[in-house]
């Protein structure tokens, strides 16, 4: 992965929500797109906190409902981020020494841009061309 930066893998556009947005409609995005996560903006694009797929075991055990929930309370608002010219190799080592599974890419001036997965990751480490046994 020498040289390969993030914007390279990331996955855009990003499926977004409001935090006001109700967390069945927020399923229904991320189910009807095939993803684990969606990204909870502002008015102005500005990250306000993600979604996954490991929130909805927390709003099941709490007994909640998905209809009346608003996301911003199940959304994790402590995010690490990345910028599409980092390398690929220092976020790929957050996520396995934090154990994330997404990371939202962010520019200062446009927002949130993109998102780096494990499954990005995993797309990519299948084509790269593994050396040949000798």
């Amino acid at each position: 992965m020498a040289d390969v930066f993030v914007g390279r893998l990331m996955s855009s556009p990003v499926r977004t929500v409001s935090a006001e947005t109700p967390i069945q409609e927020a399923a229904r995005k991320m189910s009807e797109n095939g993803i684990g996560s969606v990204i909870v903006v502002g008015d102005g694009n500005e990250l306000e906190g993600i979604l996954t797929a490991t929130d909805f075991v927390r709003l099941g055990a709490d007994g909640r409902s998905a209809a009346e929930t608003p996301v911003s309370e199940y959304m994790s608002t402590d995010i690490v981020t990345t910028a599409a010219n980092d390398d690929i190799r220092d976020v790929a080592d957050l996520m396995i020494d934090h154990g994330f599974h997404h990371v939202p890419v962010v520019d200062e001036t446009e927002g949130v841009v993109g998102i780096v997965t494990t499954t990005d990751l995993t797309a990519y480490l299948s084509h790269v061309e593994a050396p040949s046994p000798e």
